[in-house]
């Protein structure tokens, strides 16, 4: 069964080359034009991935808003920002909204394919993993929670978000083991993500854990190599 693919773009030429490069590789394609159009769509069927510009008709932030509606819909939906927009600050602020990638335009069409179809790899890797391994895992005070994609600690949840989770699930997988900075950028599912980046991410999860344990220091700095979740 073919996957369907959700560009939301509100230049029509472009929409229109971007479908037709999708729909060359085998995908199914829905467009729309703004994000009152997309959320209504979403409403009544959510894609497998969604193409999102930033700027959107009237709306120059039309994208960041769809994303963090779709994210209520979904925790796990791939999106990948497509835009004009090249800041670091954009870039950052689309990446922790969950995107799963950030492109930026004029972009290859042929790149642009080929980067969606890895993130339905990563997909299927993902849901056949669910499937072969414990739904529910224990570390010490640390629940970690497959299926719904949670985390608790003694007892209580911790508000992560989705790149979140899985940088913490990849850690304590392994406790003991450094987890590098290469791994952890492949752990978000992002195309690029810098070394500032992934401390960021870090920073952001240790925080939410002292939120709930002051003394938490279970998550330790391997200097200029990475991190790992101690044993």
């Amino acid at each position: 069964m073919s996957k369907t693919i959700a560009i939301v773009e509100d230049d029509p030429d472009q929409r229109e080359n971007y479908a037709d490069a999708m729909k060359m590789h085998g995908f199914d394609v829905t467009t729309y034009p703004n994000r009152p159009a997309a959320l209504s769509g979403f409403k009544e069927s959510l894609p497998d991935l969604a193409i999102l510009d930033i700027m959107l008709e009237d709306e120059p932030d039309g994208g960041f808003d769809l994303c963090r509606e779709l994210r209520s819909m979904s925790r796990n939906l791939p999106i990948i920002f497509l835009t004009a927009r090249d800041s670091d600050i954009d870039t950052v602020s689309g990446l922790r909204l969950d995107a799963w990638d950030y492109l930026t335009k004029p972009v290859n069409l042929q790149y642009l394919a080929v980067r969606v179809s890895s993130l339905f790899r990563i997909v299927d890797t993902l849901s056949t993993k669910s499937e072969t391994t414990d739904k529910i895992y224990r570390l010490g005070d640390l629940i970690v929670d497959q299926q719904s994609m949670s985390i608790h600690w003694k007892d209580q949840p911790l508000n992560l978000t989705l790149t979140e989770y899985w940088l913490v699930e990849s850690m304590s997988r392994h406790p003991g083991h450094v987890r590098t900075y290469d791994h952890m950028m492949q752990v978000t599912r992002q195309s690029l993500v810098e070394h500032n980046t992934i401390n960021g991410y870090i920073r952001r999860i240790r925080n939410k854990f002292k939120e709930i344990d002051p003394n938490f220091d279970s998550i330790q700095t391997v200097f200029g190599v990475g991190y790992r979740w101690k044993s």
